[in-house]
């Protein structure tokens, strides 16, 4: 990590749009704002929907049970203690006692419930998270106490109370019949001020916040939806901050660390980047191309030349540093020879004069999917399409609009394509859990696989044992089946990178990879 501080007072900012001010306070200092940007709307902000809505705004407005803490610890959040029953099958909760939603309302026992069971009737929207699936039954023991009644033995439930979404919580005067909500109301340290479309939106300090008040009183965050803009506007003074993993290029973040006005760092591995190979379809269905895309494709360049080695190099599904993954798996060197060798084996032979290898009349040829508008994506697509190409292994880029993208991930319309673990507290176990359901590349990636039934059943298993040795043995089976089978190739482990001048002051990082700490800033002066 890479790090430089200069300390002084945050300047007033102009030219922003601000919150009115009662005439007595005229003579006051303008409220200190803090200039972020993001590329699109913080959306309506439902504390259980998923796009448009932003993960990190939604984590600025409602709040969780617990709260996961770097490291993979949990910590009280709207919960002050928990305890499991002894059958394993339900938790009970002792709520903070006195908080407000920020309309006023309690929140409460009552409010848990009305949360909770919002949640459980529309269980199609929520089926990738097995939680919700658990969840049997929620009730008020007391107006402070809650009871969580799962269907069985569930493991990872407090690190899934602990997500983003949806299992956070809005005032209950504003939920709707629906599923939907009229208002933003949640208890978090922030709560939205004003949204206008294509232009910005404005948070501010939730005067009522129950624990620590963050040290900014506004965060303005600009819609900027190209990262070369975004450059531009921070070097102008425009915004003061920029946070996340592709919110640069990487030169772009190798220029700014090298200029002394601004601060730069770079965080631990927080999930991996990857591409998922369709077992399914022709021509990744046979594991022999699978084998020799895996020593086919140079990593280490992509990393240097692409990557700009802001990110490390990824040879697992995880890296090491998450729960049940210390399991010392490598990935397959980088050989062409060897990757040859394979598809020779396999009878994918080159004719003479021709570029493209061939078996039984067919060309190896196959579709190598990404985000059209993602740069980053493009050039590694572009990348390994040249490695391949070397190898005899032909590679059609699609670059797309991000619909029609998760579209593909979704229907198995792809040879390969771009993908990403979701970090920290998914990793390993609701990722694990996500791959039963064709709701991402995952289960389409998988779908070819001999053994995918027993992927499948063993995923079952760990997720529900509460034996911790047969937990390790089966997450040592999953993962080395998965890597053995080569349906994906890491690229690099995602970081959060963050650069902002240097007299912002103090910028942490979040425990998490969507999570901006926006109430830990602490500007100097």
């Amino acid at each position: 990590m890479r790090r430089r501080s200069l300390l002084r007072a945050l300047p007033a900012l102009s030219g922003l749009p601000v919150l009115p001010r009662p005439a007595a306070a005229a003579s006051r200092p303008l409220p200190r704002t803090l200039r972020f940007s993001w590329a699109g709307n913080a959306g309506p902000l439902h504390p259980h929907r998923y796009a448009p809505n932003q993960m990190y705004a939604q984590a600025m407005l409602y709040e969780p049970l617990v709260r996961y803490m770097e490291g993979g610890r949990l910590a009280p959040a709207l919960a002050t203690a928990w305890e499991r029953e002894d059958d394993g099958r339900g938790y009970v909760f002792t709520l903070r006692p006195g908080l407000r939603f920020t309309d006023g309302a309690p929140f409460d026992a009552a409010a848990v419930v009305a949360n909770i069971r919002a949640l459980l009737a529309q269980p199609s929207r929520h089926n990738w998270l097995e939680l919700v699936a658990q969840i049997e039954d929620v009730e008020a023991v007391d107006p402070g106490t809650v009871r969580l009644r799962l269907r069985g033995p569930y493991h990872p439930a407090l690190m899934e109370l602990a997500l983003i979404r949806p299992l956070r919580f809005a005032s209950p005067a504003v939920l709707r019949p629906d599923g939907g909500v009229d208002a933003p109301i949640g208890t978090g340290p922030w709560l939205l001020a004003e949204t206008h479309p294509g232009q910005h939106d404005l948070f501010r300090r939730n005067p009522g916040y129950w624990g620590e008040p963050p040290a900014l009183e506004q965060v303005m965050v600009r819609v900027v939806s190209d990262s070369n803009t975004r450059a531009l506007a921070l070097e102008a003074g425009e915004i003061d901050l920029v946070y996340g993993t592709d919110q640069l290029d990487a030169d772009t973040f190798r220029r700014f660390a090298a200029d002394r006005r601004f601060t730069t760092a770079i965080s631990p591995p927080l999930a991996t980047r990857l591409v998922a190979l369709n077992s399914a379809r022709f021509p990744t269905d046979d594991p022999a191309v699978r084998r020799a895309i895996a020593h086919g494709i140079d990593r280490a360049a992509l990393v240097r030349h692409v990557l700009l080695d802001t990110e490390p190099a990824a040879g697992t599904l995880f890296a090491e540093n998450f729960p049940y993954t210390g399991l010392g798996l490598r990935a397959p060197a980088f050989d062409r020879a060897a990757a040859v060798a394979l598809l020779e084996q396999a009878g994918w032979h080159l004719p003479p004069g021709a570029r493209l290898r061939q078996r039984e009349g067919r060309e190896l040829v196959l579709d190598l999917c990404f985000t059209g508008g993602d740069a980053l994506q493009k050039a590694l697509a572009e990348a390994m399409q040249g490695d391949l190409a070397r190898i005899g292994i032909g590679a059609r880029l699609l670059g797309e609009d991000s619909a029609t993208y998760l579209g593909r991930q979704k229907s198995g319309e792809f040879g390969m394509i771009f993908a990403d673990t979701w970090g920290a507290p998914y990793d390993p176990h609701a990722f694990l859990g996500s791959m039963r359901q064709p709701a991402h590349a995952d289960y389409q990636a998988q779908r070819g696989l001999p053994m995918k039934d027993e992927v499948d059943r063993r995923i079952g298993a760990v997720l529900a044992t509460t034996d911790e040795e047969k937990r390790a043995a089966e997450y040592r089976w999953l993962l080395t089946t998965l890597h053995e089978q080569a349906v994906y190739f890491p690229i690099s482990f995602l970081t959060n990178k963050l650069v902002h001048r240097a007299d912002l002051g103090a910028v942490p990082f979040g425990g998490t990879r969507y999570e901006i700490p926006f109430d830990r800033i602490r500007p100097h002066g």
